[in-house]
């Protein structure tokens, strides 16, 4: 299964002043073209159920499943919306065997930080937006030390930037 991360962030480094807030309101319109671009490309994304609550429905034309302690709590809709409170790899394995190939994680800083951590992270496309913060959500929790390597460089829309990593993955 390969697992693309799509994340945005601020020059400083957060992808959020507070959890609450939806990246929708500080990110430019060529970074969300980019996010729905490569999310109906990939056809299903996987996110926290706290960035699912920012953008409070679900993705048209996408799978979208939502990381949550409590599924029981929510409505699941065939082939459009999916609650889980499953591990990383246990969610990859079933999607796997419904004959999906890819993923893209989409959010937040606790599920980047669980599939970063496990080593199931290919590639990250971070947009770097230029705005500072000064504090707020960092990228990832948990995860540890995480080594890259820059595939390219994009400037998207007027001002930001487009950064393509590859993953080192853990033991390779």
């Amino acid at each position: 299964m390969h697992v693309t991360m799509i994340a945005a962030m601020s020059a400083d480094g957060f992808i959020a002043q507070e959890a609450s807030q939806s990246s929708m309101v500080w990110t430019s319109e060529a970074d969300r073209k980019f996010f729905i671009d490569k999310t109906k490309e990939i056809g299903t994304v996987i996110m926290g159920r706290k960035t699912f609550e920012t953008f409070g429905k679900p993705l048209k034309n996408r799978l979208l499943v939502v990381m949550t302690s409590e599924p029981a709590k929510y409505t699941s809709q065939p082939d459009l919306l999916e609650f889980t409170s499953n591990e990383p790899a246990k969610i990859l394995a079933d999607l796997e065997k419904r004959g999906k190939s890819s993923v893209v994680l989409g959010g937040g800083a606790g599920v980047y930080g669980m599939f970063l951590k496990a080593g199931l992270v290919d590639e990250l496309y971070l947009t770097v937006e230029p705005i500072i913060f000064s504090a707020g959500v960092k990228l990832a929790e948990n995860c540890g030390r995480v080594d890259m390597e820059l595939i390219d460089t994009v400037k998207l829309g007027g001002q930001a930037a487009l950064l393509h990593f590859r993953i080192n993955k853990k033991g390779s």
